[in-house]
């Protein structure tokens, strides 16, 4: 896997050495980086970007807002937020926004290289507080509606899946549950992702709970 990656942060200083520490990992092609929302979208625009690496912080148009439109424009890229604020609000708005990860930018410089393959790879990567207060949210603001209706359009061993995928089930965990290789368990969630209309796997929490798929408190 040879990634394009491109990184938005208004301070100069965390973008080279962002860029830099990046440009290590075989995994990743190359990293282009922009000074604002704006210089972002125009890059995104003009060129094939696999992951973007987004500050929530920016000036003028803010990280969340940016994210709506890079997604409108290139719904197959994948937006990775980065902060220094761990913040309920700001983990809700980013993945309603489309978001496929949300970590603070004192994670290591590994961390951030594996978040960045997870999420081209069509996994979530999340901070563990970010995990805690988007799942608090969800619980507690879930109103459940009808689950037989929204898994209605998947198979029975789907929903099996969707159902263990809500429960923050790995692939492996799935496969050993369902007695199933970890490759038919892959298929199934692509499959998943892609009948419910779905960017990765933390979306399918959102939607299970707004769907009464799960309930609060599972």
């Amino acid at each position: 896997m040879t990634l394009h990656v491109l990184l938005v942060d208004d301070q100069e200083l965390f973008r080279e050495a962002v860029a830099v520490t990046l440009a290590y990992d075989p995994r990743i092609a190359d990293v282009a980086t922009a000074a604002s929302a704006r210089e972002g979208i125009e890059h995104v625009r003009a060129h094939a970007v696999d992951v973007v690496l987004m500050d929530i912080r920016l000036p003028g148009m803010d990280g969340i807002e940016a994210t709506r439109e890079i997604l409108r424009l290139r719904p197959s890229t994948r937006v990775l937020m980065l902060t220094t604020f761990d913040l309920d609000a700001y983990v809700v708005q980013a993945i309603r926004a489309g978001a496929s990860g949300f970590l603070t930018k004192d994670a290591s410089p590994a961390a951030l290289g594996d978040a960045v393959v997870a999420v081209a790879s069509g996994d979530a990567a999340m901070s563990p507080g970010a995990t805690s207060a988007l799942l608090g949210f969800v619980r507690e603001g879930a109103a459940p509606a009808d689950p037989a209706a929204a898994l209605s359009g998947l198979s029975a061993r789907e929903q099996e899946v969707a159902r263990a995928l809500a429960a923050g089930a790995s692939n492996g965990a799935i496969a050993h549950e369902l007695f199933l290789s970890e490759n038919t368990v892959k298929s199934h969630v692509k499959a998943i992702l892609a009948k419910l209309g779905l960017p990765d796997r933390v979306h399918v929490v959102i939607w299970a709970y707004e769907n009464g798929v799960l309930r609060p408190g599972r």
